[in-house]
């Protein structure tokens, strides 16, 4: 390997829109499915855990809030580790880290080992695998990216459900110190999936490449580099983008809260384990289907403009899905909850940075995205542990669903307000034509002065060469009139005889 490639943002090539941007994809659709779908699958052993180390909810549920943590509150460090170094050595430092985590976890002796552990390490390797890997497909694809999007967030509900149930036959098998240490080495295949993210260079021809290769000295490297901001924080000067964050921080209160207790509230109306675990597999089973299908309608020509609406619809969805699943008393009514759950959660999964895309564009994405992670993860730190300690204080799962439903339909409310009152809608096409009949107008009556102005100036410059002519002819006449007295002078000179050593008197001849 000769070095590492540095992504510095915008490199003016064109996204291709597909070739190697499919292998990318491939890889994005594993590295979120480990990203997301993992602090799900965990909460499986979360019944386990609690008998082992003797804890409650609350503490169990702060495993997943610290993955979630890391995965969102580290987005800074990982826009400047891309920005410095790439994205693929990145992804692969990564995926070492999140291996590391679940090992060392199979060996803990205590709740906060697997904080540290499990939370912190794997988490930590996560989000250096989620970040980069949203990155690179926004450079592969333009017109394409609200289906490439859809389809890499599809890979959140298939991991989901593969690693629940597979989370669940390895509690089993070989309890969760074995369950975590197989888990770990699944997630080395991080590492494989961040070799495939190979970055865009600009084509160069041979002759200019040797001559940078030549004259290009270590210190005009670094100047460049220099010149590239690592974090750029001028995206809070956008309006759109500062509403956007407001908005997600709320929703983040209350998404991932369901996910995490529903398996738990199926035990609580006396079902089996295997029989409640599969509640995620329906949810993540609907979830499949429905992001893909909602990336191919945000991408048609009239809602693409619009994504943003769309979006506080799927967000407006989700929370009522969650007030209504509150009432829930039976398996039943659970598993009709989680159908509609799964499709809003897939709506609001294939959308949500599909609209940071288009609010920032691809130049500012990968600061925009780290930043707005940070923002989400003061929210994700106190979303769950928040609904465990309600859960603890009340012993009723309908207050945590209500809880959550309510958030997030804020959240819908500040993002469709904020914009509709705040962000300038662009000029309908009646205004275009109108503007364009304007400045047609415009055109014509500045062309037609125009014109004026012109003939006037060639009349006077007409009057002027007339003016010309005339003197030269003047002067032409003048000078034939002297020449014909001059020539009779000479003619008669030349007639008269003249005595010799006498000067002639004509001043002509003189010479």
């Amino acid at each position: 390997m000769g070095g590492v490639a540095v992504d510095e943002g915008s490199t003016g090539v064109k996204a291709p829109d597909g070739g190697w941007g499919w292998a990318v994809l491939a890889g994005c659709f594993v590295i979120t499915g480990f990203s997301y779908a993992f602090p799900k699958a965990v909460s499986v052993f979360f019944k386990e855990l609690i008998r082992e180390f003797g804890v409650g909810y609350s503490d169990t549920a702060w495993i997943s809030s610290i993955l979630l943590a890391m995965l969102y509150g580290t987005g800074p460090l990982c826009s400047v580790l891309v920005n410095r170094f790439g994205c693929r050595p990145v992804m692969m430092v990564g995926g070492l880290f999140a291996s590391l985590g679940m090992i060392l976890a199979s060996f803990s002796t205590s709740i906060i080992h697997i904080y540290l552990s499990t939370g912190v390490i794997t988490g930590l390797g996560l989000a250096l695998n989620f970040q980069p890997s949203l990155i690179m497909l926004n450079r592969y694809f333009s017109e394409k990216r609200p289906l490439a999007n859809s389809l890499s967030a599809a890979g959140s509900p298939v991991a989901l459900c593969c690693l629940s149930p597979l989370g669940q036959v390895l509690q089993y098998q070989y309890g969760w110190r074995g369950g975590f240490l197989i888990l770990g080495g699944l997630l080395l295949n991080c590492c494989v999936c961040g070799a495939l993210m190979k970055p865009l260079v600009a084509p160069k021809p041979l002759k200019t490449k040797e001559l940078d290769e030549d004259y290009e000295t270590e210190p005009e490297v670094a100047k460049k580099r220099a010149k590239h901001k690592l974090l750029d924080f001028s995206v809070f000067k956008d309006r759109g983008f500062a509403i956007y964050t407001v908005a997600a921080s709320i929703m983040v209160l209350g998404l991932f809260v369901p996910p995490v207790f529903v398996v738990s509230y199926a035990k609580k109306l006396g079902n089996e384990d295997t029989k409640s675990a599969l509640l995620l597999t329906i949810l993540g089973f609907i979830d499949i289907f429905a992001r893909p299908t909602c990336g191919v309608i945000a991408g048609l020509k009239w809602v693409r403009p619009r994504c943003v609406y769309f979006f506080s619809f799927a967000m407006i969805f989700n929370g009522i899905a969650d007030l209504i699943g509150s009432q829930s008393k039976d398996y039943g009514s659970l598993v009709a909850f989680c159908i509609f759950f799964g499709i809003s959660y897939g709506m609001v999964g294939a959308l949500q940075f599909e609209v940071l895309m288009a609010i920032v564009g691809t130049e500012k994405f990968s600061s925009a995205i780290g930043l707005v992670l940070l923002m989400e993860a003061i929210a994700v730190l106190v979303g769950p542990p928040g609904a465990g300690r309600l859960l603890d204080a009340t012993n009723n799962y309908m207050y945590v669903f209500l809880l959550a439903g309510c958030e997030v339909v804020l959240s819908a409310v500040v993002l469709a307000a904020g914009n509709f009152l705040f962000i300038k809608r662009s000029p309908e096409p009646a205004d275009k034509l109108e503007s364009i009949t304007a400045t047609d107008d415009c055109t014509s009556k500045m062309c037609s002065t125009s014109a004026e102005v012109n003939d006037d100036e060639e009349k006077k410059v007409r009057e002027e060469q007339e003016m010309v002519i005339k003197e030269k002819e003047e002067r032409v006449e003048f000078r034939q009139k002297n020449i014909t007295v001059d020539t009779q002078e000479v003619e008669r000179f030349l007639k008269e005889p003249q005595t010799n050593g006498n000067m002639a008197a004509c001043p002509e001849t003189c010479l």
